[in-house]
């Protein structure tokens, strides 16, 4: 019996170098030529290159996983498999829509851990630039607080105080939400996945639980934290969420990009008057909220 797509599609994601986009690729031309996993291994490193549009490096990782590496990179896919860890493309069915309706170059490999049910509810965010002040935080606490109480889902992240200020409210009342990583699922989990993201939030609750919440990482699940992983990370709970409260909003940061790529595709977008330029973004329209 040959490699399922899945199967594929998780041994291109686990591959070094092979991005997520790569992988969009990969599968997308598959489909396109029909051809099976199989024969995409048996293809030259000529081939990869010139019709998949590969680089040196990827090429030479490819030609480990269709060889030595084979066998402990579908050790790691049946241990994910086993955890109940899903792998998503971006060329899947079931591919969140939220991340391409907003996102104009969306993650292209998912990996998902927990109450996938949770993409389809009615999902909200409260974000903020870094370097906050307390009075900032509290509002942070507010909004979350309100908005879970209103009976929607929470997307947040797990390291930074803006983030966990957030993700312990729904802690506190029992109710689910999804985390977003900018690393992968074993570095904040843990190995065996049971481990809750962050200290603060094990006063609520000591480990994990999978069937309330979802976590959502686009790295590798060994993966550490390089480079603008945060950056990815904060697309991916904005782009997550039908509705995005802003409490900061530094000028040309990451936030505004977020809140301008919100706006542009139609989504709810409240701003506090805390935010140096709330009337600029009002006129772009943003609802301000005043406190």
């Amino acid at each position: 019996m040959g490699m399922s797509r899945r199967s594929f599609a998780t041994v291109l994601a686990l591959t070094p170098g092979i991005g997520g986009r790569t992988v969009s690729r990969i599968l997308a031309r598959n489909e396109l030529l029909g051809r099976s996993p199989e024969e995409f291994w048996k293809l030259s490193p000529e081939s990869w290159r010139e019709e998949y549009r590969l680089n040196q490096r990827q090429v030479a990782n490819l030609t480990r996983s269709n060889g030595d590496d084979r066998r402990s990179l579908a050790d790691m896919e049946k241990r994910l498999t086993t955890l109940g860890v899903q792998v998503v493309t971006s060329v899947d069915a079931h591919y969140p829509s939220l991340l391409e309706e907003m996102d104009p170059d969306p993650p292209g490999v998912l990996f998902l851990y927990g109450n996938t049910k949770l993409l389809d509810a009615n999902t909200f965010s409260v974000l903020c630039s870094r370097g906050s002040r307390p009075s900032d935080l509290d509002l942070i606490e507010e909004l979350a607080n309100e908005g879970v109480l209103a009976g929607e889902i929470l997307v947040t992240g797990h390291d930074r105080p803006e983030y966990q200020r957030s993700a312990v409210v729904p802690l506190r009342w029992g109710s689910p939400r999804i985390l977003c990583l900018d690393r992968g699922l074993f570095q904040v989990l843990g190995e065996d996945l049971k481990s809750e993201a962050f200290r603060a939030a094990r006063l609520w609750r000591y480990e994990f639980d999978p069937t309330t919440d979802l976590v959502i990482s686009p790295f590798r699940p060994e993966a550490d934290f390089i480079g603008t992983n945060n950056q990815l990370r904060d697309r991916l709970i904005g782009c997550l969420s039908k509705r995005i409260d802003f409490v900061q909003v530094q000028s040309g940061g990451n936030m505004q990009r977020i809140l301008t790529m919100a706006l542009k595709c139609g989504r709810k977008v409240r701003v506090s008057d805390l935010t140096l330029e709330y009337r600029k973004l009002a006129e772009l329209g943003a609802e301000i909220l005043s406190r």
